[in-house]
């Protein structure tokens, strides 16, 4: 049968389906306990919550289902964790966004002691609660962590763009490894080189990573309907991650207008782009896009670009103006057609 894989049988899953974990506070608890409730792995991406919002999350999701579910965080990669900018990076940063905190009167924000929670805390907080699963992208945590999650009894998933970064993951006694491939929306997730050196298809890329590694690999990027199911376990992956299907359901947390503009025609052009985030990510192409283009040696690191842009979101998002948003979206919004996540998980499943 093609839902029994290892994935699904060491994560008890009626099939091999896992809903990618979303960033930038576009997960939900009502599409992760939707999903692991039609048997797939719900995902909640947690990197932006420090650890008592990670306590109430886990509690909130296992208030509603005891199936397996996963939490997601982003390893520290490249200073992230807690980066130092000059205060002439700050300017810099400032004025480059000027126009727009200006044309949607948005008041510019004070530099901040920290952008994100500290990963320290982070993970700390997910080995507290013991998830079912902790996935990551990025990179691998220590091997003091994976020792811990082996004997707590937590499933580890790493996400992987190349190969070699599979076989790092692997190597590092990671339990499953995510080929994640161009396709994908939101952030390309390399850690090994830059991620612009790094876009190997979905199709080139899973049959490379279950030859370099022994542990079971998920399939990820332009994963939208059964068709792309069969196509990775054909190429020896046991299990498809989902992202923009997902995301596109109105139990997620992106905003109506997001949602709208992934079944629209503009969905049929994405991008690579650092603008929103300071890191390369897969959006829907617009103005804000567009005009960012060429100003890319000026952009401060991630995440103190995507806490600057997460500024004016809220506003963008009020004025209906999807042109200054980050819409992201991977390369198969084009075969979307259901906007519940039960719908989607039973056209999955067959």
């Amino acid at each position: 049968m093609w839902n029994e894989t290892e994935v699904s049988r060491r994560l008890k899953l009626d099939a091999p389906i896992i809903q990618g974990p979303f960033g930038s506070g576009l997960s939900s608890v009502d599409l992760v306990t939707a999903v692991s409730e039609a048997g797939g792995l719900g995902s909640f991406g947690a990197h932006h919550l420090d650890g008592a919002g990670i306590r109430d999350i886990a509690a909130q999701i296992r208030a509603r289902t005891q199936r397996s579910f996963a939490l997601n965080l982003w390893i520290p990669h490249q200073d992230s964790d807690d980066p130092k900018i000059s205060d002439e990076q700050w300017r810099t940063a400032i004025e480059l966004l000027r126009p727009w905190f200006e044309d949607l009167r948005v008041a510019i924000p004070d530099r901040p002691r920290r952008f994100m929670p500290p990963y320290e805390e982070q993970v700390e907080t997910v080995l507290e609660i013991r998830p079912p699963v902790f996935s990551f992208v990025f990179g691998a945590p220590s091997e003091d962590v994976l020792e811990r999650c082996r004997r707590a009894g937590i499933c580890t998933l790493g996400a992987a763009t190349t190969p070699d970064e599979a076989k790092l993951l692997a190597d590092a006694g990671v339990d499953m490894v995510v080929a994640t491939g161009m396709e994908a929306g939101g952030h390309r997730v390399s850690f090994l080189r830059e991620p612009e050196d790094c876009l190997t298809g979905t199709l080139a890329l899973v049959p490379a990573v279950a030859d370099a590694v022994k542990v079971p690999v998920i399939a990820a990027g332009g994963i939208a309907d059964t068709r792309g199911i069969a196509a990775v376990l054909a190429l020896g992956a046991s299990a498809a991650q989902i992202g923009t299907a997902f995301l596109a359901c109105e139990e997620s947390n992106a905003a109506p207008l997001h949602r709208r503009m992934l079944f629209s025609a503009a969905a049929r052009r994405t991008s690579l782009t650092r603008a929103f985030t300071g890191r390369l990510a897969r959006s829907i192409h617009n103005e804000f896009i567009e005009k960012m283009r060429g100003e890319e040696a000026r952009l401060p690191p991630y995440p103190v670009q995507g806490w600057l842009t997460g500024k004016l979101r809220a506003a963008a998002v009020a004025a209906g103006r999807a042109d200054l948003i980050s819409l992201w979206s991977g390369q198969a919004a084009t075969l979307l057609k259901h906007r519940t996540a039960a719908g989607l998980m039973q056209f999955l499943k067959g």
